[in-house]
């Protein structure tokens, strides 16, 4: 065997490594996002929902802060890119988690998680009104349309809703992954042309939300609490992974398979949730939600072209997380 013979062999298992090690990330990834509901719903246990933000995003921009130093990465300069991050902070981070906060009060975990799975579908429709390059095909608008029927057997309008908000719970619901879906359009024609890499553009973005809540704490955060050890590590895992590392995964995942394909977490990410929201919270749902989410995901293979045959003309520009974007962030949450 000559020192060819074993260059190749070592680059075989360093690529083997690297196989297995985006894998793994994409695993946890899958597990993390589609865990979010489920830990927001253990936190509300014992914190308001402002203090529940609060936590994810305090805890979230020490992790990044802490890999961006470990990994000598520099966060962006130049005020103006500063204040398109402070508006992707408050669209992609402030704004939604608020939201999806406040509704788990009246929502159950599971059907958040499922409503979460509207994020590119909402990303696309905002994209075709805002973006003059997303001009509307017959795939497009039918994905949107299959979409947005999936939503309503989710969501069943005619069999009323229960509680006192009534429809209020799921109306913030979808508030947040429509604040998602100008988030991607946004950082798309501001943020992404700049060629910005990932994890400083991330760290910015969730430091400057950690920001806004503290600041904004002593007003809207300032319920008295006792909380729990499973409060505290549900805090601590939302924050740190969800919040936090989940950016590094998804970003090693886009270097290393494509946007295309770390998009796909979107479609597993709610199967975790309904999974933990059944089983371990014990909360009950209903035949058609979960044929809600199939129709939903179905509608967003359509539109974006994904399906065979959908043809190719249908292939979406919907912005990806290739670099300076995220998809399906806690994506989406």
């Amino acid at each position: 065997m000559n020192v060819t013979d074993h260059e190749t062999m070592a680059e075989g298992s360093e690529r083997s490594a690297g196989s297995r090690r985006t894998l793994t990330q994409y695993v946890l990834l899958a597990l993390v996002w589609g865990s979010s509901f489920f830990l927001v719903g253990i936190g509300l246990q014992d914190l308001a929902p402002t203090q529940v933000v609060l936590a994810r995003l305090a805890i979230g921009a020490v992790a990044l802060a802490l890999v961006c130093f470990v990994s000598r990465q520099r966060l962006p300069r130049g005020g103006r890119i500063w204040a398109h991050l402070f508006v992707v902070a408050m669209l992609l981070c402030v704004v939604p988690f608020l939201l999806f906060a406040w509704a788990q009060q009246h929502v159950p975990s599971s059907v958040a998680s499922i409503i979460n799975a509207t994020t590119p579908l909402m990303t696309m429709g905002v994209a075709l009104l805002a973006l003059p390059s997303e001009r509307p095909d017959r795939w497009k608008v039918g994905g949107l349309g299959l979409g947005f029927i999936g939503i309503l057997f989710v969501l069943d309008p005619l069999g009323g809703f229960d509680g006192e908000t009534g429809p209020l719970g799921y109306i913030a619901c979808l508030g947040a992954t429509l604040s998602y879906g100008i988030a991607f359009v946004y950082m798309r024609r501001f943020v992404s042309p700049r060629g910005l890499t990932a994890i400083p553009v991330a760290t910015a973005q969730v430091g400057l939300a950690a920001i806004v809540m503290v600041v904004l704490s002593p007003v809207i955060a300032n319920q008295p609490f006792t909380i729990s050890p499973a409060g505290a590590a549900s805090m601590l895992v939302l924050g740190a992974f969800g919040t936090g590392l989940a950016y590094v995964w998804n970003a090693s995942i886009v270097a290393n398979w494509g946007a295309t394909a770390a998009s796909t977490v979107t479609y597993i990410a709610p199967v975790v949730g309904i999974a933990l929201g059944v089983l371990a919270l014990g909360e009950s749902l209903a035949w058609y939600q979960p044929v809600g989410a199939i129709v939903v995901v179905l509608g967003i293979l359509v539109g974006q072209g994904r399906v065979p045959w959908a043809g190719l003309g249908a292939q979406s520009k919907t912005p990806s997380p290739r670099r300076g974007g995220f998809y399906g962030g806690d994506g989406g949450i």
